[in-house]
């Protein structure tokens, strides 16, 4: 993994394995910045069986790995979502009528209407008189119509900020600022929207993390449109991954092309602890830093490789174009 004499992970390699364990090996106060964006917590293929519990733990301990590997006036980067169906089930039901998709059109004012003609109808009369079931009568009556089925657990939004800031601070990292990436509309993952008040998904949280000591601020960093666009604005409109056939949760590369752009000089070192298909060391690639890149799944540790290696041989090519004229 490592030459013979130096005992802490390479640069520019990408590891396999837990980021818990190889964080460990990093060497001190050598990162610049740290660029991620875990598990959501959402019930992927790759956390399916991890308990909110379990998942809580791995943020809280690779947070608190971050002290000891990022430089002073270093930075870390968590690119998250809320949880916005989050199983709870010591809450109350949602109920809701909604009056566009009744499969029966009768309504409660329609029974109430019948019931004050004839006070002595019972729900199976009612049932008759409508042409429906009687759990139609009831559920119309009672207002027992519970989002997500009657027998499911309900599900309501967790906001994550403050888990990750409460980790962070017990790390001795402070936030520093915060932005928001509007993405594209996730209308498949929102099938609420159509049976509630609840907006559909199109945008995640950025939490930028500080390590106390010097930061420089170099404006000449971005150019000055780069600084009216983006550099210090607090919406990132960025749009999604238009194809996802490789890895079921990439991010744009221009998201991690921005902040490593805007929170590191040339050189330094760039890690993310969740590499996935390699978006983050591409960008740093890119942006001529250095990376360090960890993934607990094998099959992703071959894209990423697979990936930075294409874009390498391409940036090569375009230097040899250049250099013939």
């Amino acid at each position: 993994m490592n030459n013979s004499d130096n005992p802490f992970l390479n640069i520019n390699q990408i590891y396999h394995g837990d980021s818990r364990n190889l964080m460990k090996a990093i060497e001190p106060n050598s990162v610049a910045l740290s660029v991620w964006s875990p598990p959501y917590h959402v019930g992927k293929e790759y956390e399916k069986e991890q308990t909110y519990e379990e998942w809580q733990e791995l943020l809280d301990t690779i947070i608190s790995l971050h002290f000891h590997v990022l430089k002073p006036g270093g930075f870390l980067v968590i690119n998250i979502d809320d949880i916005l169906s989050f199983p709870d089930p010591d809450i109350p039901k949602f109920q809701a009528e909604n009056k566009t998709k009744l499969r029966v059109k009768v309504t409660r004012e329609d029974i109430m209407s019948a019931l004050e003609k004839d006070p002595t109808l019972n729900r199976y009369q009612l049932a008759k008189l409508f042409n429906c079931s009687e759990q139609t009568i009831d559920r119309r009556l009672n207002g027992n119509n519970i989002r997500g089925g009657k027998y499911s657990t309900q599900t309501r939004v967790q906001l994550v900020g403050g888990i990750i800031e409460a980790f962070a601070y017990k790390a001795g990292l402070y936030l520093y600022d915060r932005r928001i990436w509007a993405k594209d509309p996730a209308w498949q993952n929102s099938q609420w929207h159509s049976n509630s008040f609840r907006a559909v998904s199109e945008f995640e949280h950025i939490y930028i993390f500080w390590k106390p000591g010097q930061t420089s601020v170099d404006r000449n960093k971005l150019t000055k449109e780069e600084w009216v666009k983006w550099g210090s604005r607090g919406i990132w409109h960025i749009p999604s991954v238009r194809k996802n056939d490789d890895h079921v949760a990439k991010f744009p590369i221009e998201l991690p092309r921005r902040i490593i752009k805007l929170l590191t000089k040339e050189e330094e070192i760039v890690l993310d602890c969740f590499m996935g298909s390699g978006t983050t060391a591409i960008a740093a690639i890119e942006e001529n830093r250095k990376y360090i890149g960890i993934e607990k799944e094998k099959k992703y540790v071959d894209l990423a490789k697979s990936n930075i290696s294409k874009t390498i041989n391409e940036r090569n090519s375009k230097l040899d174009q250049t250099s013939l004229f």
